[in-house]
């Protein structure tokens, strides 16, 4: 298999970190605008003799640079921000690739999956939002849903979190600062009472537990991690919906700030300049939290329904606290693994459906599971 990587920063350099794992992979091109980056990425692949391999600098602008890249290759995964993934996966098709993405925004989701037909006639698989939520979490939902005759409740509850939290707000940034930002100004998509419904992001918090050192924590709404879930399940669940794990307080925090504007995307004029209130939120989050220390990420999914005409109810949950020995964070390893594995398996064949499909209806539930599981990441999975 050759695979193409566009994106080197910390999701796409840990992609690519699993796939080199990988003895059937014939050959990796790992491509990013800055030569830090691949540096980066060279240093935790840390094999010099390794010539499956290859580091590319590339302006993702320079459609003929991309496609340059793209053909001869099995797959393309996108680890570059969302804004660009709708135009990749147009140059995918046309060069007779698979594609897959991290996806992050609905509307560009949409535009993705409208390329079915295209993708389909050129016999290539498009797989968007395949991070962990959106992404895995969708799997999981699937698999527990095929274990249902029928599906009263889908909740799915995920965080990224500091293992020691410090202020000013008990959190450090773990991804992508636009896609933070993204997640709390976009309407969040979900069903209820078998409708769809959108709502307001930051808002109906709630009140979990998980085990020792975590205990009482806050989920509340953000935009997203339901990507496809509504539209494919609509008719099949009563209630679905998603909400983000955060440590107490951080929902109230993050609402002022966005009830204030400093989320807006509209420039602002202060005195005889314009400001963007949104890039300068980016900047001050990316300077004052960003810091030093482990990182968690916690996963609870539960589906609720009948089997038989008995109730049922099976959980899956996931305390991930990463790869300390190889530099690899709890929020790379749950975001990049999935992805990797999904590539690995549209490029091996396993993935057989073709067109631009979300993954909850062609990823095979029970093969990617195992294939987490290799990869240390524990589902504990209880059936009641």
């Amino acid at each position: 298999m050759k695979i193409l990587v566009l994106g080197a920063g910390l999701m796409g350099r840990a992609v690519v970190f699993d796939m080199m794992r990988n003895p059937k992979l014939e050959g990796l091109v790992v491509a990013d605008h800055d030569p830090k980056q691949l540096k980066e990425t060279e240093a935790l692949i840390n094999d010099p003799n390794e010539l499956r391999i290859k580091y590319k600098k590339l302006d993702i602008d320079d459609d003929k640079e991309v496609t340059k890249l793209m053909q001869g290759c099995d797959t393309v995964v996108s680890a570059v921000t969302y804004k660009y993934n709708f135009k990749l996966a147009k140059l995918a098709i046309v060069n007779g690739c698979n594609f897959c993405d991290l996806g992050g925004n609905n509307t560009i989701v949409n535009q993705e999956l409208e390329l079915h037909e295209k993708a389909k006639k050129k016999l290539v698989t498009i797989v968007p939002d395949c991070g962990l939520a959106p992404g895995m979490v969708s799997v999981l939902v699937a698999h527990g849903m095929a274990k249902m005759d029928e599906t009263d409740n889908v909740k799915i509850r995920v965080g990224g979190l500091p293992v020691d939290p410090k202020p000013p707000m008990n959190y450090k940034l773990v991804f992508s600062v636009h896609g933070l930002i993204n997640e709390y100004v976009e309407s969040c998509v979900k069903i209820r009472d078998g409708k769809i419904i959108e709502e307001e992001p930051l808002i109906d918090v709630e009140e979990l537990e998980f085990p020792a050192p975590f205990g009482k924590l806050e989920a509340f709404n953000t935009s997203g991690g339901t990507s496809t879930l509504p539209q494919t399940y609509k008719g099949k669940v009563k209630n679905l919906d998603y909400k983000t794990i955060r440590y107490p307080g951080h929902c109230a925090q993050f609402k002022t700030l966005f009830d204030l504007g400093l989320m807006d995307s509209k420039p602002y004029k202060l005195g005889d300049q314009k400001i963007t209130p949104r890039e300068l939120l980016s900047s001050l989050i990316t300077d004052k939290l960003t810091m030093d220390g482990k990182d968690c990420v916690l996963v609870r999914v539960v589906v609720e329904g009948k089997k038989n005409g008995t109730p049922r109810r099976i959980q899956y949950q996931i305390i991930d606290y990463g790869d300390a020995a190889n530099n690899i964070t709890a929020m790379m390893r749950l975001t990049s693994y999935p992805i990797s594995v999904i590539a690995q398996m549209m490029s091996a064949g396993e993935i057989t459906e073709k067109g631009a499909i979300p993954q909850e209806l062609c990823v095979p539930a029970e093969k990617f599971i195992e294939e987490l599981k290799k990869r240390s990441i524990g589902i504990e999975i209880r059936e009641m």
